[in-house]
């Protein structure tokens, strides 16, 4: 019973988490067309989400440690329903950024909570599994952002679609104050000061220091290009009409929740015969590095396809995450994945903000549309990266995971 209590409301809050993040890949065309974007705009707008998020982890890591996960993400999400309704009621492009920031300040609890939530509630050989199926919720925020939100289009317009998220988002606090329970063993003694010297302590450990790089460059790059410029490619590089667009933006995200799923069950499985977690994330890492790479050269007849697999592949980014979690005592782990996340969601705004700003470097062959070259060298810089965040892990050899 105390699994369904922590699983179902954690795991509603991040589908909603998910379904923001992601929404902007399907209403982009829409926000060009009103507002008149450029591809820096867009890029910049969307990634205001991340450069929030990112802000607020290591405050969001004691707060976590020191009051726990369910008073801390309930707050929260009360902001980012606020900054839906910003968003919504945005008339220029200083709004669209200040409501995206208040949505990445607002969600910014909803995986490193239940992180934190599953670490004292489920079994510690579990984590890889119910981590898994976490992030197929929001694998599942993800699948509708797609093609539901494109149908929803033509009922209402992307404004309407902010209002009802931030009415879903309010009812995510209520249900996370209602149904887990009201005290659990997370909340900390320690003084503010310990809390403080406890991050220091997260940051220089070796174990910290060996997988930070790889998942930073590798989740980061999954996240800034799923969460926005999958949608532009399908539109400029592979032609696709936004219905066709949001059709694979759909498969793509519906690949993501196989992914997770398949994921966290083959990490358990595994882990009982002694592969570690951070072993079978390297593979999928090492997989979706390539197929990014292969949708950069855009060179293979079924380039279009390779979106199915880097939404499958992707998902393995998220292994670093249990690896820490294992890895620290119980209570370091909201530091220790928030201090991560930090790093990852930084890179995140890097990475979509980055991209746009490679792409707006090539003249628009159309008004609206974004010349295939830039793409292709956006992913293949950001590929290179990621190889070699993966070369580090192999030869830094200190932290063992």
């Amino acid at each position: 019973m105390i699994v369904f209590q922590v699983f179902l409301p954690f795991g509603f809050a991040y589908f909603l988490s998910y379904l923001f993040r992601v929404v902007n890949a399907v209403i982009a065309p829409n926000l060009i067309s009103d507002l008149g974007l450029t591809a820096a705009d867009l890029g910049l707008l969307t990634s205001a989400n991340f450069f929030a998020f990112a802000a607020f982890q290591l405050p969001l890591g004691i707060l976590l440690d020191r009051y726990g996960p369910r008073k801390t993400e309930a707050c929260l999400l009360l902001i980012a329903a606020a900054g839906a309704l910003v968003f919504g009621l945005a008339g220029d492009t200083p709004g669209l950024i200040a409501g995206r920031a208040m949505i990445g300040f607002g969600t910014s609890a909803c995986l490193m909570a239940a992180l934190k939530a599953y670490a004292h509630w489920i079994p510690n050989d579990r984590l890889p599994l119910i981590t898994g199926f976490h992030m197929a919720t929001g694998g599942m925020g993800a699948l509708v952002a797609t093609k539901p939100v494109e149908m929803a289009l033509g009922f209402t317009d992307w404004r309407g679609v902010f209002f009802l998220l931030a009415g879903l988002t309010v009812l995510a606090s209520i249900l996370l104050m209602i149904l887990v329970p009201k005290r659990d063993r997370a909340v900390s003694t320690e003084t503010w000061g310990e809390l403080a010297n406890g991050i220091r302590q997260v940051f220089r450990d070796p174990v910290f220091i060996r997988i930070a790089p790889t998942a930073v460059v590798v989740q980061s790059g999954y996240l800034g290009v799923q969460s926005l410029w999958s949608g532009p490619w399908l539109r400029d590089v592979a032609g696709l009409d936004q219905g066709a667009m949001a059709d694979g933006l759909l498969g793509i995200a519906a690949c993501m929740v196989i992914g997770f799923i398949s994921m966290g069950a083959l990490t358990d499985r595994l882990g009982k015969v002694g592969i570690k977690p951070m072993t079978v994330g390297m593979v999928g890492m090492t997989l979706f590095t390539l197929t990014l790479a292969l949708i950069g050269l855009n060179t293979l007849p079924g380039t279009t396809y390779l979106w199915f697999a880097f939404g499958l592949f992707g998902t393995f980014g998220i292994l670093p995450y249990t690896a820490l979690s294992q890895a620290f005592p119980s209570n370091l782990t909201g530091r220790a994945v928030s201090g991560l996340n930090l790093m990852v969601f930084f890179g995140a705004f890097a990475v979509q903000w980055g991209i746009g700003a490679i792409i707006s470097l090539w003249p628009e062959p159309a008004p609206g549309h974004f010349a295939p070259e830039g793409y292709q060298w956006a992913f293949l810089i950001l590929a290179g990266l990621q190889t070699a965040g993966l070369v580090w892990y192999a030869v830094y050899r200190k932290g063992r995971v």
